[in-house]
């Protein structure tokens, strides 16, 4: 399975963006798919997740109320919507997907696509 998350650039703090997540297969047959960062010198973090089957989502503490997650299932897309953007968000970007129903909040994943780079400018 491919993953291959796009959508990253350079933007103002206060500023939004997409991001956008496709895969070579069907979402639908994943438990779980989810956002996560690494900035530079710093621990992956968990951004969100949403689960394909009822949409149910989870969010980091510091992304909550500011990131949505959400799917497209006649895309086979999942995207995170980041508004609000300041400077700690900052960071490669990655989708991943997961094929065992693991809790919203595990960062345990199957399946990783490569990341796409967000620059948030002061």
């Amino acid at each position: 399975v491919q993953l291959q998350a796009s959508g990253g650039g350079l933007v103002q703090a206060g500023g939004s963006l997409r991001l956008s997540c496709a895969a070579s297969k069907r979402f639908g047959n994943y438990y779980r798919m989810g956002w996560f960062r690494q900035a530079p010198g710093k621990d992956r973090e968990l951004v969100a997740t949403i689960r394909w089957s009822d949409g149910s989502t989870y969010y980091g503490d510091s992304v909550k109320g500011r990131f949505t997650i959400y799917r497209d299932n006649a895309d086979n897309m999942v995207y995170l919507q980041m508004n609000s953007l300041n400077t700690e968000d900052t960071a490669d970007y990655y989708c991943a997907a997961d094929r065992r129903y693991r809790s919203g909040n595990s960062d345990v994943m199957d399946y990783w696509g490569k990341g796409t780079l967000v620059t948030v400018s002061s």
